[in-house]
């Protein structure tokens, strides 16, 4: 492989992971912001799980950076601005103020949407190594297990709402 396609294939394999940064970056803010922004009623449970959410997505960064740096590229800073996660974190502080529990459950279930389908897209890029595809593979599957939470918490607030 000449110099050129090898650089133009390690710049590829790092745009693909940067998004995977920035969606993470997006999911540590949203997180965040709702562990501050929860009444202590809904808390109780929800700040711990949302705590673990961000340190999931922290370490999912970390090896994320890596596989950025090991193909020469750039880490991203910031967030993916594009897509549903980033107007439903924006927008997290109003939902928490006013929304209860089933609408902050209903906001993190769009975001985790979002995260998603940002890992399906670059599970769909022929870019990627073997080993690459693997950790996004196993950080997708964690973050659907995060996801089905998630859910699973959303659907029993709205049957407790209805009841």
């Amino acid at each position: 492989m000449g110099n050129m396609e090898e650089y133009e294939k390690k710049e590829a394999i790092a745009d693909v992971i940067n998004d995977l940064v920035k969606i993470n970056n997006d999911r540590i803010e949203g997180y965040e912001k709702a562990v501050t922004e929860i009444n202590d009623a809904d808390g109780e449970d929800l700040k711990p799980l949302f705590a673990g959410m961000i340190a999931e997505s922290k370490q999912f960064k970390t090896e994320l950076e890596a596989i950025v740096l090991i193909n020469d590229g750039e880490i991203a800073k910031g967030a993916l601005v594009t897509g549903k996660l980033y107007r439903a974190w924006m927008g997290v502080k109003s939902i928490l103020t006013s929304g209860g529990r089933r609408t902050i459950l209903s906001s993190c279930d769009t975001g985790e949407d979002a995260v998603k389908k940002v890992y399906e897209q670059a599970l769909d890029s022929k870019e990627l190594p073997e080993g690459v595809r693997l950790l996004i593979e196993e950080q997708k599957s964690i973050l659907q297990e995060s996801h089905d939470t998630i859910r699973a918490l959303r659907d029993k607030a709205e049957a407790e709402q209805k009841s």
